[in-house]
């Protein structure tokens, strides 16, 4: 049993430093507005923005954000989601 638990601790912590390594963990998201908010702890979903599918880019959708929301609150901007949609966020 003790075998098998570290062979999987293993390869999870292998595939952990792989998915780092090569990026897959880096978000693409847009500091956008007055101030950002980099950290994911600073920050809370404030809404949509945009057609959906969003086929701009980051920079497009804190752009699109910027106008609806207006800055503040609006500091990060992100296409994200398996549907591709702008999501704005704002500082908590």
């Amino acid at each position: 049993m003790a075998k098998n638990l570290n062979s999987i601790s293993f390869t999870v912590c292998l595939l952990v430093l792989v998915m780092a390594s090569t990026g897959i963990l880096k978000s693409e998201a847009q500091t956008c507005g007055v101030g950002g908010c980099p950290n994911l702890v600073d920050r809370v979903f404030w809404g949509e923005c945009g057609p959906a599918p969003f086929t701009g880019t980051n920079a497009e959708c804190c752009a699109c954000c910027v106008t609806k929301f207006g800055s503040p609150p609006v500091c990060w901007a992100v296409v994200e989601g398996s549907d591709t949609h702008c999501h704005c966020y704002k500082k908590k």
